[in-house]
């Protein structure tokens, strides 16, 4: 995704204060990628919870089984039907070619992984909101996580949905009418239960990116990353059509545009939240160091994951 991040950061006041000066925008990458627009100090939104226990579209593979390729079967489709990355499909079949495959032909399917931000791939078109039940009730100070994936919590550690919405719709209110962060909340969920995405993971980038300001700036670092999720060449903020163009925001942002990659093609990509809000932020994902800008936001990883933890700290 693009390398500039447009995370408009507001204040982690469990109230809001005095409306904070608009956030700047985090840059993203040359790729398909946000860039945050000027708001307020990084607000804590959700993220990825734990393995989602309900999605009965997602056959769940064991250790050892193999697949027969139907007609029309890709790596991308096979990894999606069964709930895996594609790196971890293609692992498990080192000498077979992506690009030739044959009806007929047996392939190996690796284990499920749960590790750090790691849950069954979106698939979307069940009506269901993922995330939207358990957690935690958050709060903590800032963590400083870093390096690969796995040393970042566990989605079964990150706050409930409720618990963030209540955090982070507090810090909309700098910017955001009643009637706004009502539309936003709405989206959200419309989106999550369209997309397969965890809602926290949604509410997060949102305010990550713009601090949930529908009219956060638009930015361009060699790509354009308008809206609440700073997407790839996306839609704006309509103010005759507050509502619809809320809702596209946050369509843009988590499925994607013609452009560019939303949060559900990068997981399905990478096989974690972690690593996808890497590449939603850069573009390109140093799987070993997950601060490694790669030309964009050093810490947009580690924030991410205190957003999803219930964390709070000064200017967030």
């Amino acid at each position: 995704m693009p390398a500039i991040q447009a995370s408009q950061e507001h204040k982690a006041a469990p109230a809001p204060h005095k409306p904070n000066p608009p956030h700047k925008p985090e840059s993203h990458h040359p790729e398909p990628h946000k860039p945050e627009p000027a708001h307020k100090p990084e607000h804590k939104p959700e993220h990825h919870p734990p393995p989602n226990p309900h999605h009965p579209s997602h056959p769940q593979p064991h250790k050892k089984m193999s697949y027969t390729i139907q007609s029309g079967d890709t790596f991308w489709s096979i990894a999606q039907k069964f709930g895996i990355s594609v790196d971890a499909l293609q692992a498990a079949n080192p000498g077979v070619n992506p690009t030739t495959l044959q009806v007929g032909q047996i392939i190996n399917l690796p284990g499920s992984n749960n590790g750090g931000g790691s849950t069954p791939p979106p698939s979307g078109g069940n009506g269901e909101v993922v995330g939207a039940h358990g957690g935690s009730n958050g709060g903590g100070g800032y963590v400083a996580y870093s390096g690969p994936a796995s040393n970042f919590p566990n989605p079964s550690e990150w706050a409930s949905y409720d618990a963030l919405w209540k955090q982070n719709s507090a810090l909309m209110k700098y910017n955001d009418s009643d009637q706004e962060i009502g539309f936003i909340h709405e989206a959200i969920e419309t989106v999550s239960a369209e997309s397969g995405v965890d809602v926290r993971c949604i509410l997060c980038i949102i305010v990550q990116e713009s601090g949930g300001n529908p009219r956060a700036s638009t930015t361009a670092n060699g790509v354009r990353n308008p809206g609440l999720m700073q997407s790839h060449n996306g839609v704006e903020f309509n103010p005759a059509d507050p509502k619809g163009s809320i809702l596209q925001m946050v369509r843009d942002g988590t499925e994607g545009t013609k452009d560019g990659d939303g949060l559900k093609q990068l997981y399905a990509r990478y096989g974690n939240y972690y690593e996808a809000f890497r590449g939603y932020n850069s573009g390109s994902v140093n799987k070993n160091d997950l601060n490694d800008p790669v030309g964009a936001t050093g810490d947009y990883v580690q924030k991410a994951a205190n957003r999803l933890m219930g964390h709070s700290w000064p200017g967030m």
